[in-house]
């Protein structure tokens, strides 16, 4: 059950005028008392350094969106020039498709949950680690917890000049998550204008426990908004779909000009 209070939602400036962090607060408040589970969300500006961040204390599971920290984790290791053929077929089909075996293969090479979490802190990660054991054919990457905070710092990394990764392989990540197919790219692209490049990785995974769906976006938009919404509890995907692009639309509705 999610406890609604203003104090849930936090918003910070740098060097931009305020935007109004209760009412955004108010708004995603209103939009989800009729649906179920908990909701995380954060949005970043990342040339002022606005933010917002909403139930901030939440740890969610990412389902697929931990993918992209897999390839970013195996592109820590092995520029894509060096990569072989089928390595970097995974990688394509990991994030554009959302291949969950080409996900075990490359979990297996990064180092498993070691390695996932190693390059997690690499790139400033503070709540997230890899969950041990054998995880091919269970996605057990699909069950890492994670703060919607985390998800943005991963964003953010693909986009600042002093990220870890070097210019070409943040590069090279964008521009998978700018690729994925159609059917997969709803989530994060709710918020962005016409005309506005979006990349973004989306996760769904019925959880065994529940028989409910933790269902998941992370991305960019313009190159310049970081954006993260977790969410879990919906009776189907397509119902968590709904309630991620309604805290999508809603949260850039308000923390920037209109469209």
């Amino acid at each position: 059950m999610i406890i609604h209070a203003l104090l849930a939602g936090t918003l910070t400036f740098t060097g931009a005028p305020p935007a109004g962090s209760e009412e955004v607060t108010r708004s995603l408040d209103r939009f989800l008392r009729t649906r179920p589970g908990p909701v995380t969300a954060m949005v970043k500006d990342l040339r002022t350094g606005r933010s917002y961040r909403y139930h901030r204390h939440e740890r969610l599971i990412t389902a697929s969106g931990a993918k992209v920290q897999i390839l970013m984790a195996l592109l820590l290791k092995t520029p894509w020039a060096k990569l072989g053929k089928a390595a970097r077929h995974d990688a394509s089909i990991m994030i554009r498709h959302s291949d969950n075996h080409a996900a075990d293969r490359l979990w297996e090479r990064i180092g498993k949950a070691p390695g996932f979490t190693r390059a997690g802190r690499a790139f400033g990660l503070k709540h997230t680690a890899g969950v041990p054991g054998d995880c091919l054919d269970l996605y057990c990457w699909g069950i890492t917890k994670t703060s919607a905070e985390d998800q943005v710092r991963l964003m953010s990394a693909l986009v600042r000049e002093s990220s870890p990764l070097p210019a070409a392989e943040r590069a090279r990540v964008r521009s998978l998550m700018g690729g994925v197919v159609d059917g997969q790219d709803w989530g994060v692209s709710a918020g962005a204008c016409k005309g506005e490049r979006t990349e973004l990785k989306n996760g769904w995974l019925k959880r065994v426990s529940t028989k409910r769906w933790a269902v998941t976006s992370v991305g960019l938009i313009a190159g310049r908004y970081a954006v993260a919404v977790l969410t879990e509890g919906s009776a189907e995907a397509g119902d968590g779909i709904a309630t991620v692009e309604g805290v999508v639309r809603r949260l850039m509705l308000r923390f920037r000009a209109a469209c």
